[in-house]
């Protein structure tokens, strides 16, 4: 009986005793503000990919070989 009720204690003390070690402590200061959202270097990414995209289809298809005149 003495057993069982000494790993009670100590299975509680296990258990609620990290939070108060937690709770002791000071709180972390909140973190800054990020510099940029995102949005531009998003933007940045999609104007590259573009500009790629266009670069690759003036090297599949040539002004040569298009079959009409246009100038």
């Amino acid at each position: 009986m003495a057993l069982l009720r000494l790993s009670i204690i100590a299975c509680a003390f296990l258990l609620f005793f990290p939070q108060t070690v937690v709770r002791g402590q000071p709180s972390m200061p909140p973190s800054p503000p990020p510099s940029s959202d995102g949005a531009s270097i998003d933007l940045g990414v999609a104007y590259t990919l573009m500009f790629v995209a266009l670069l690759v289809t003036y090297l599949v298809h040539p002004v040569d070989t298009f079959p009409f005149n246009l100038f």
